[in-house]
């Protein structure tokens, strides 16, 4: 499995950033766009990258109903794409009723794309997994949210989903912004394959401060001996800091490629 980190916070050298989230994913002959940021920094690094998305992808992904996830829509077209169905509610930020949802309509988006939803979890391509709605099981995770939805109440970002990969009897699990709780995530992935053992998670961990859930995060994933963690977009520096104290960590970077096959994960 091979993800190329197109849009992520943290600037590559040569290439450009910005605060939201795109990989591309290729995995036994399919070709996975999962989330496309906020504008077209996706594109611009995929043109420095040598990679034609246009050509290349099969399938996008929406992780959830985010801007900085999926404004990047707007640039392109005539592709298929799956996502939970809240992803096109309105949503604001409680403090400044700032919209934090999706410049694109969904219909606007269904005239554009071959749109499909799914609350319920999907095998998309042979060995890669869409996980659908997320169950909140961790007593750590989700209880807080700083946005409300288009209906008056808090918003907790149901729609917010990740992707799992079955590599050789192991996990490889894609997040965006681990608004359901990125162990959450992880357990639903082990539920979903059936397969115990994680190689690998990269993604956002939305995890801003050194407190009670990130310790308890980094307890779950040592203990889970996943042997490789690359946190990124909305796990800040602090957490970032601690996760290092207990176990190796790589920093993500646009430009950045990994092969998930190497032997040294």
């Amino acid at each position: 499995m091979k993800l190329t980190v197109l849009t992520e916070n943290r600037k590559g050298e040569g290439f450009y950033a910005e605060h939201g989230l795109s990989y591309f994913i290729e995995h036994l002959g399919s070709c996975i766009l999962f989330d496309t940021g906020q504008s077209e920094v996706f594109l611009k690094n995929a043109a420095l990258l040598g990679i034609d998305l246009i050509k290349k992808v099969d399938t996008i992904v929406l992780s959830h109903g985010h801007w900085d996830h999926g404004n990047g829509l707007q640039f392109l077209s005539d592709k298929k794409l799956l996502t939970h169905p809240h992803s096109f509610i309105k949503r604001y930020r409680k403090k400044s009723g700032t919209s934090v949802g999706l410049y694109q309509t969904e219909i606007a988006i269904r005239k554009k794309y071959q749109l499909s939803t799914s609350v319920a979890p999907l095998e998309i391509y042979p060995a890669v997994y869409f996980l659908g709605q997320i169950p909140r099981i961790h007593s750590f995770e989700s209880k807080t949210t700083a946005f409300v939805a288009e209906n008056g109440q808090d918003d907790f970002v149901l729609d917010d989903t990740a992707l799992t990969i079955v590599d050789k009897g192991t996990l490889i699990i894609v997040t965006a912004c681990s608004h359901a709780g990125i162990c959450n995530i992880i357990s639903h992935a082990i539920k979903v394959t059936g397969i115990q053992k994680v190689k690998a998670v990269i993604g956002g961990f939305h995890l801003k401060y050194n407190d009670i859930q990130t310790k308890k995060t980094i307890d779950f994933i040592e203990q889970l001996g996943v042997q490789k963690l690359c946190p990124s977009h909305c796990t800040s520096e602090e957490v970032l800091d601690a996760f290092k104290n207990r176990m190796p960590v790589t920093q993500v970077s646009t430009g950045m490629v990994f092969n998930f096959e190497d032997s040294l994960f």
